[in-house]
């Protein structure tokens, strides 16, 4: 009598990587040459995802817009991919903390240390995803190489049930998360050099989609100018140099000029962007940016 494959067995990022079957006895440079050669394939695998990146980019957006969440959930190298792209929104959109957030399985504490139990515990996702309260108004993004994590796929249940919009982003198709989450993004980058190592391929693509979601949907929300990212916080030398820059391209004013409006803005780029590419006052540029929710290029039409 055959043995059933465990459901292990069947992930495709589980699979074994038949050209990477004698990679310890490799040399250095041929270790890195197979590896640069798979990942080489991660983008076409997100190339083929690109109609669902989409449309949760357009929600996402639209989520942002009227004032709701964007709140990640993952573990382990899911979970720090997650509270990476979570926590550079603030400093390249100026966002408010609380719009992109992550949940990790064992807490901020796995950010820093291996916390694999707190994987299986379904419970702890369930109560992490009721202590945010999400509602219709936020978007929650289940993140998952296998598809199958408990703490994820409980989080993204607990989410669904309190009415808010589910995304489930997996390397496996018809995992149990995407049959739980609204729609699935699949990354289907097969199996690892390094067997079930889901930090290279699928890590390398999960990172992808998430700086094409975040990105793009700041974007639509006109937080960028062109690609200039207009919203920055000059909380630095060099975020002021670079603020000032950004208004010298921007606009063509001069680095005289740049620097005088940043000032006369009380330091705010967007602020200072529309003062000068619609000759306004600052009372003016914010009185647009506020009636356009922020929306540099549709604050600069309004002003002028």
């Amino acid at each position: 009598m055959k043995r059933k494959p465990s459901t292990l067995h069947q992930l495709h990022t589980e699979q074994p990587n038949h050209a990477a079957g004698d990679l310890d006895r490799k040399s250095s440079l041929d270790i890195a040459q197979l590896i640069n050669a798979e990942d080489a394939t991660v983008a076409l695998a997100v190339t083929r995802a690109l109609p669902q990146i989409a449309r949760a980019i357009d929600q996402v957006a639209a989520a942002l817009r009227r004032g709701g969440r964007l709140i990640y959930v993952g573990a382990g190298t899911s979970g720090r991919i997650a509270a990476l792209d979570a926590v550079e929104c603030p400093p390249t959109f100026n966002t408010d903390p609380r719009s992109v957030q992550f949940i990790i399985a064992g807490g901020a504490k796995a950010l820093a240390s291996a916390s694999e139990i707190s994987e299986d515990d379904s419970q702890a996702g369930r109560e992490e995803m009721s202590r945010r309260k999400p509602t219709k108004n936020d978007v929650v993004l289940g993140i998952a190489s296998s598809g199958r994590t408990p703490f994820t796929l409980a989080a993204i249940e607990r989410a669904r049930q309190r009415g808010a919009h589910t995304i489930a982003l997996t390397c496996n198709p018809n995992s149990p998360l995407e049959r739980a989450a609204h729609f699935a993004i699949v990354t289907q980058v097969g199996p690892e050099v390094l067997a079930g190592s889901s930090r290279m391929k699928a890590g390398t693509a999960h990172k992808m989609v998430l700086n094409m979601i975040s990105t793009a949907a700041m974007t639509r929300l006109g937080y960028v100018y062109g690609n200039l990212m207009v919203n920055v916080a000059p909380k630095n030398e060099k975020l002021l140099q670079r603020a000032i820059s950004i208004l010298e391209r921007a606009t063509g004013a001069t680095h005289a000029s740049a620097t005088e409006a940043l000032k006369a803005s009380g330091n705010k780029t967007p602020v200072a962007l529309v003062m000068l590419a619609a000759q306004v006052t600052r009372p003016q540029a914010q009185a647009a940016l506020k009636r356009t929710k922020g929306h540099v290029r549709q604050a600069i039409t309004l002003a002028k």
